[in-house]
């Protein structure tokens, strides 16, 4: 049984097949064809992390392939009183297709996954978030082709994104370069393996977009750091991608950013707004990849 964790859960041929699917999938949905493979299928979406775009494309992607969906918050199951997460897999797993799980710390969503009989999707953990940088290398691939041999800039947090961002230059074969403040970059355990061919790191942001194909950010707050917000807010100062930054990127860099944004803080507004972004694709696509 194959779950997906994280990216490195497949082969690189593999996600190659998905983009060739996901490209039939949304040419299906926008000619509005019915494709309903999943009927009478139940997708159960346990949700410890709030989430709109997570939610949305998943019960949508279920509903329009014929299946159904059931949410699953944790103030609501027993999870929220202390019901261990192996009994709560041995039990929903025989009564659903497969689960989705949003989630803080990834080792819940292994024990969850070692115990369960259906597969299981990572829809966030604090250290991977698969499903999104699988929909942002399409939304690339859609927009500019292969991304095989480009340069990624991030600029920001050394967060879940920018771990999973990692793993994806090794699989798909371009560079990342990676900006962070002092304090919050990446973990040395998330670079292993990871040349420099794939990885380089950077202490100014206008040195890793210089010649960037793609520019990609995220909040400096990330959903359980809230309690961090006004020190990140300081130690991120001069890591807004603007004009003057993305002017640093090729002229037809794209730019991206997973949402929700916090406009004038990680970007401004006629960057999120303007010709470079492709952020409303980016977010569309979550609904097509995870079909």
């Amino acid at each position: 049984m194959k779950h997906f964790l994280q990216l490195r859960d497949l082969e690189r041929d593999q996600f190659e097949h998905l983009f060739g699917r996901t490209r039939l999938i949304k040419e299906r949905f926008k000619s509005y064809i019915a494709y309903q493979p999943l009927a009478d299928r139940m997708l159960a979406m346990v949700f410890e992390k709030s989430s709109t775009r997570t939610r949305v494309s998943f019960e949508a992607g279920i509903h329009q392939l014929g299946g159904s969906s059931i949410v699953l918050n944790t103030s609501e199951t027993q999870l929220g009183r202390g019901e261990p997460i192996e009994d709560v897999a041995r039990v929903v797993s025989r009564m659903v297709d497969i689960v989705m799980i949003r989630t803080y710390e990834h080792s819940i969503i292994e024990r969850f996954a070692a115990h369960s009989r259906v597969p299981v999707i990572n829809g966030l953990t604090n250290e991977y978030h698969p499903c999104q940088v699988l929909a942002d290398v399409y939304t690339f691939l859609e927009r500019r082709g292969p991304i095989a041999g480009r340069v990624v800039a991030w600029i920001g947090d050394g967060n879940n994104m920018c771990n999973t961002w990692i793993q994806a230059a090794q699989i798909f074969g371009f560079r990342l370069n990676v900006c962070s403040p002092p304090g919050y970059g990446v973990e040395p355990a998330r670079t292993a393996g990871a040349g420099r061919e794939h990885l380089e790191i950077f202490t100014r942001p206008a040195q890793a977009v210089a010649g960037a194909d793609l520019v990609t950010t995220d909040v400096w707050t990330s959903m359980g750091f809230e309690a961090e917000s006004e020190a990140r807010l300081a130690a991120f100062d001069g890591f807004t991608v603007d004009a003057a930054l993305m002017s640093a990127a090729r002229p037809d860099a794209l730019f991206m950013h997973c949402l929700p944004a916090h406009r004038g803080e990680e970007v401004t507004e006629d960057v999120l707004e303007g010709p470079h972004s492709v952020v409303w694709d980016e977010a569309e696509n979550r609904l097509h990849v995870q079909k």
